[in-house]
């Protein structure tokens, strides 16, 4: 059978023809995407900024992490304004002032304030702890439980002395303990087992229990001989000197700083004062809380031992 030729159909050759190719054709235009809007200034929580100027040239030793609490525990004195104890460590930090200008209260002298109202000193029981958020419960479970095993006791001061921080930034006018040192001992190793179970430091072996009432900044560049505060190793600076214009404050920046407060400044306060600090009608408390502060949150326990 013969193929009928006219049935046969002709296409003109693809590159003939006048329309676009796949690869030719127009795309569509790409999709615009939307910028979110930027959150309100309402919910965002700002971040902290160590800032030393805002706090009289402290720095933070400790970087801030976010969900990290610092807690201390701590057995708290109110000191009445009146007291005789109050006006002693008035006239021994105006006495060292004559020497080292730069020393601050550890309280405000505002003249406004009530004489009723008290002043908060401490004596710590353990160095700074850092807590998780999940952490915390516990750790005040384990010093309400420490409170119930130990009784009210009396605590006394015996003499002045200078203790500076871990980090060496600032150096600290004390009163230290000398009545008592045995059961703020007991306190502050009953501690120990709870801080191991968080990785944290116990206290010091040789604790030298104190309260703070002043406190300057250092001169980083020449504080490594200082006497370190609340350390086991308490060797005090060798040096002395006999001109006050020797230790008078180093201006750095904005803040004044001090190398350490000079020895004959502390021998001489303690000349005029320790024995008045020392009489059980004026450095004698007695002690029957002990309190831990996680944060910004402050918990206290009664010492309910028998």
């Amino acid at each position: 059978m013969k193929r009928c030729s006219n049935l046969l159909v002709t296409y003109d050759s693809s590159d003939d023809s006048d329309s676009p190719s796949f690869e030719e054709r127009e795309q569509p235009p790409p999709v615009k995407k939307r910028k979110l809007p930027s959150l309100s200034s309402s919910i965002v929580i700002p971040g902290p900024i160590d800032n030393p100027s805002l706090h009289q040239g402290r720095i933070r030793t400790t970087p801030h992490v976010e969900g990290q609490f610092a807690a201390h525990v701590y057995v708290s004195l109110l000191i009445r304004r009146r007291s005789t104890l109050y006006k002693l460590m008035q006239d021994a930090i105006l006495e060292a002032k004559k020497i080292v200008p730069t020393l601050r209260e550890l309280w405000s002298r505002d003249d406004n304030k009530e004489p009723s109202s008290p002043i908060e000193l401490h004596i710590s029981l353990s160095r700074p702890v850092y807590l998780r958020a999940h952490q915390r419960e516990d750790f005040r479970k384990a010093v309400k439980a420490l409170s119930k095993g130990h009784k009210p006791f009396t605590v006394s001061f015996a003499t002045f002395s200078e203790l500076v921080n871990d980090e060496k930034t600032r150096t600290f006018l004390t009163i230290e303990v000398g009545a008592g040192y045995h059961e703020l001992t007991s306190l502050s190793k009953g501690l120990t087992p709870a801080l191991h179970a968080i990785r944290q430091k116990e206290f010091y072996t040789t604790p030298r229990f104190h309260a703070s009432i002043a406190w300057a900044l250092l001169d980083r560049l020449h504080s490594g001989n200082a006497p370190v505060r609340d350390q086991e190793d308490h060797t005090p600076h060798g040096t002395t000197t006999s001109t006050p214009e020797a230790h008078s404050a180093i201006a750095l920046e904005d803040f004044p700083t001090i190398p350490y407060l000079p020895k004959m400044l502390v021998s001489k306060l303690n000349a005029v004062f320790s024995g008045d600090l020392a009489s059980p009608t004026v450095g004698s408390f007695d002690i029957d809380q002990i309190t831990v502060k996680i944060g910004k949150e402050v918990s206290s326990w009664s010492l309910a031992g028998i």
